[in-house]
């Protein structure tokens, strides 16, 4: 999975990457052209209890890649001006706006004051004006031609629809398409068809007290249908250089249970429709991201190809019911350790034994 974080300037979208992936790229540059990338394992406490109990060699949490592009700078009043920086983010599964809602010594806000709906509003904003411009080019090269097939004239007909909508200020979300219709759709890129994610990077007055706006942004985003993740990101990347023990403690004074990256992470996974199985052992303890809806045998196959194709069965028990009872052992006493056939649709949470033969 890979989410493109993008915002205006001076947001904190690079200190955010860094916490999130731990990388150390310069942050507060202004006209910044330089594309980070970075990946980061997800935090799971469901892990972290399987791996105290099998204690195995390895132990691997699920990964997200992120892309940071430089902060979009729309103050030069030319059309489509973020676009170019857009283009960076086309090809990743969800979109995570950044917006303000600190305040920091020597760094001017974008808007004199902090406004982080009105930024929300400019980078929405953009998107749309992305994939109008997107749809706009492929319309004219398709009239452009000498001779328009029949193909050609039903993707013009889509394209119609996704331009009334965009310059309706909705996302291509809202349009409806047939099946034949979606496999059109598949080599765009569109970024309104992506799931977007809104990070409100904050201070610790942020986090105790709210913020400018807070009330009228969260409205904004629950409207339509975006999850709002609140994150200090100066103050959790302190907390990170901490020693691990003493963490906990930190995030437990600022009021959060967790750290920003499991956060931004579960609330992309519900975007994308996402969950995570486990397999345990001695050798190894690793979570494994699949979509909902994913049965057991195409599961086998994320482990390994040659499972998928030999697959035979696979057992199957909910981490929960392990949690409650505490043992492999009194899970069996209990029946709760079951066997699976390969159309079993995977459960976020299941821990899982593959059984093949090749």
């Amino acid at each position: 999975m890979e989410i493109g974080l993008i915002g205006l300037p001076q947001v904190g979208k690079t200190t955010l990457f860094n916490l999130l992936t731990g990388a150390s790229y310069p942050t507060g540059i202004l006209g910044e052209t330089k594309v980070h990338t970075g990946s980061a394992p997800v935090p799971d406490a469901r892990v972290d209890f399987l791996a105290a109990l099998y204690r195995p060699q390895k132990v691997t949490y699920a990964r997200v890649n992120f892309k940071d592009i430089p902060g979009v700078d729309l103050r030069g009043g030319e059309k489509g001006a973020a676009v170019r920086f857009f283009e960076e983010v086309r090809g990743a599964d969800a979109l995570c706006c950044v917006v303000r809602a600190f305040t920091a010594a020597g760094v001017p806000t974008y808007f004199d004051a902090l406004l982080p709906l009105r930024e929300f509003q400019e980078l929405y904003a953009e998107i749309l004006l992305a994939d109008i411009m997107l749809v706009e080019r492929r319309l004219e090269r398709i009239r452009s031609g000498k001779k328009v097939s029949k193909q050609a004239a039903a993707e013009v007909a889509l394209l119609e629809r996704c331009l009334a909508a965009l310059n309706e200020e909705r996302p291509l979300t809202e349009v409806t398409r047939t099946p034949e219709e979606e496999a059109l759709f598949a080599g765009y890129g569109f970024l309104s068809l992506k799931p977007l994610l809104l990070a409100v990077n904050v201070d610790e007055d942020g986090l105790k007290g709210g913020y400018p706006q807070q009330e009228a942004l969260l409205r904004y985003a629950t409207e339509r249908g975006i999850p709002v993740v609140e994150v200090a990101a100066r103050i959790e990347a302190e907390i990170a250089e901490l020693p691990p023990e003493d963490r906990v403690e930190f995030l437990d004074n600022l009021g959060l249970q967790e750290p920003g990256i499991a956060r931004l992470a579960r609330a992309a996974y519900r975007a994308l429709g996402l969950i995570s199985f486990f397999t345990v052992g001695e050798d190894e303890v690793k979570a494994w991201t699949v979509r909902e809806g994913t049965v057991a045998k195409r599961a086998a196959g994320k482990v390994h190809s040659d499972i998928e194709r030999g697959f035979i069965r696979a057992e199957v028990f909910a981490f929960d019911d392990l949690r409650q009872l505490g043992s492999p052992a009194k899970l069996r006493e209990a029946g709760l350790l079951r066997l699976e056939g390969k159309d079993y649709v995977v459960r976020d949470g299941d821990v899982i034994h593959f059984r093949f033969k090749v």
